[in-house]
């Protein structure tokens, strides 16, 4: 294995904003002197939870219009972390606002990071156990369909062709190991 020295940076721009984003312009020299420019997102301290629902013996999944591919995607509920709430406090958030339950249960799967060459965004994995009914207002433009899968078939999700974004993937992987060693 390499071992690589961290590249230099020599500049950074912000070169575009928007309501949104913040692009940044970023000029590197490598150890061995090669310099290259790179495009990323401004780095923050923002992180997200996905949360794996579960009641009884299934999982709820939701349909949710994704605007990057123009379509509704089914995956697992989801959203920002706000300044000053923890993890499960974010989770139980974004259940009950996506979905109407809350969760007596609350575990953390895993830390991803979403895109590493593109901005410094990190997305907790949760699993949700002892749902009990209970709703916010969310900030969802529309309400959100739901879908129950039972556990017993949960990697058939795979084959379902509006389950294809990665973050959904990872998890569904990450509560079947849970699950498994569970048994």
């Amino acid at each position: 294995m390499i071992d690589h020295k961290k590249p230099k940076i020599l500049n950074i721009n912000d070169i575009a904003r928007s309501r949104l984003f913040n692009i940044q312009s970023v000029d590197l020299e490598f150890s061995n002197g090669v310099k290259r420019v790179y495009e990323r997102m401004k780095p923050t301290n923002r992180e997200a939870v996905l949360i794996i629902p579960i009641i009884g013996d299934e999982l709820i999944l939701i349909h949710e219009y994704a605007v990057g591919i123009e379509q509704y995607e089914l995956g697992f509920p989801k959203g920002a972390i706000d300044a000053g709430e923890s993890v499960f406090d974010a989770a139980n958030r974004e259940l009950k606002e996506e979905i109407g339950f809350g969760a007596g249960k609350l575990e953390l799967l895993a830390k991803l990071t979403m895109a590493p060459s593109y901005f410094s965004s990190k997305m907790n994995i949760v699993i949700a156990h002892d749902l009990y009914p209970e709703r916010l207002e969310g900030d969802e433009p529309e309400p959100l369909a739901q879908k129950r899968w039972p556990v017993s078939e949960m990697m058939s999700l795979l084959e379902h062709p509006d389950f294809n974004e990665a973050r959904n993937v990872s998890a569904l992987f990450f509560a079947q190991r849970y699950l498994q060693a569970k048994k």
